[in-house]
């Protein structure tokens, strides 16, 4: 009988039996990590995952939902598990924190826009960085075998779940109507085509163009066309940080026949041209996305899940 504890969180029979851990999931077609994650009782704490790069797919019972960056998943304690990289993705890199709440968080746990229990958050434009960015802080800390360092990890997730139930409360309705985000993952699905019709969305959903214009705008706080906007120019960023893709065929990938006009979207956007964004942001991706021994990512005797 094997009684040797897994000390990978990345390979099932990690116990979690810790009050916080933290890391990041690098998965990658047909690569060490490429299975879906199956717990059907799921586990003790908590878990957050944030999507740095890629889809991953979540399953829960008959229904499924993807993930795309800047999406946030939290499942709850014995909430099951079930999910892996989108079946036509070449990768999902996620970053993700599991941990034993304080009794004090209760009321921050408990995520709106759910299917079933498993919770769902995807930041409007104005803070999808500051929460990304804060949450990578976390995954760092986590990391780290300084002294307090737990302490500290668990005191900036509590920052984070805070700064989500202000935004959530303020910023949107309590619940974000599913044909909204219909809409969405209409929209991020179809980022490469060069002519967006308001009229193919409406039609997806049974709605009028009016009536899914006010709702998404709404709800959203931005026009369909705008949201579609943002979208495209944050799969230019993951795709500038990640591939060695030309300019040109990032543009093109997602709706932009013109090089040129890509380039000026994207500066007047992001502040940088996408080559110096590139430059900008290179080293930097190498660290979080390529370089897993790095102190933001366990070592490769303890990878993170």
């Amino acid at each position: 009988m094997n009684n040797v504890q897994q000390n990978d969180p990345l390979l099932p029979g990690y116990s979690f039996n810790v009050h916080l851990v933290s890391g990041l999931t690098p998965i990658e077609k047909a690569g060490k990590f490429d299975f879906f994650i199956d717990r059907p009782k799921g586990l003790n704490g908590y878990i957050i995952n944030l999507t740095y790069a890629g889809q991953g797919t979540i399953y829960r019972n008959n229904e499924s939902f993807n993930c795309y960056p800047g999406d946030f998943v939290l499942f709850p304690p014995k909430e099951p598990h079930l999910y892996g990289r989108k079946e036509d993705e070449n990768n999902w890199f996620h970053f993700w924190i599991y941990f034993r709440p304080k009794s004090t968080w209760k009321y921050l746990l408990s995520w709106d826009n759910r299917i079933e229990k498993t919770g769902f958050y995807r930041p409007n434009t104005k803070v999808k960085e500051e929460l990304e960015q804060l949450f990578i802080k976390i995954v760092e800390v986590g990391q780290s075998t300084t002294i307090y360092s737990e302490n500290l990890a668990m005191s900036m997730l509590e920052q984070f779940l805070i700064r989500c139930a202000q935004e959530t409360s303020n910023t949107y309705p309590s619940n974000i109507d599913t044909r909204v985000l219909q809409v969405c993952n209409y929209l991020i699905d179809t980022l490469d085509e060069h002519e967006f019709m308001l009229d193919t969305v409406a039609q997806k959903i049974c709605l009028s163009t009016s009536r899914i214009a006010h709702i998404f705008k709404d709800q959203i706080g931005m026009s369909i066309g705008e949201w579609r906007q943002e979208q495209r120019v944050s799969r230019a960023k993951i795709l500038l940080q990640t591939t060695n893709m030309s300019i040109a065929d990032i543009g093109r990938s997602i709706g932009f026949e013109d090089q040129l006009y890509f380039s000026r979207v994207f500066k007047k956007r992001i502040g940088l041209s996408p080559q110096k964004y590139r430059y900008s942001t290179q080293e930097q991706n190498e660290r979080k996305i390529q370089n897993v021994n790095s102190p933001y990512f366990f070592d490769k005797q303890n990878n993170s899940t």
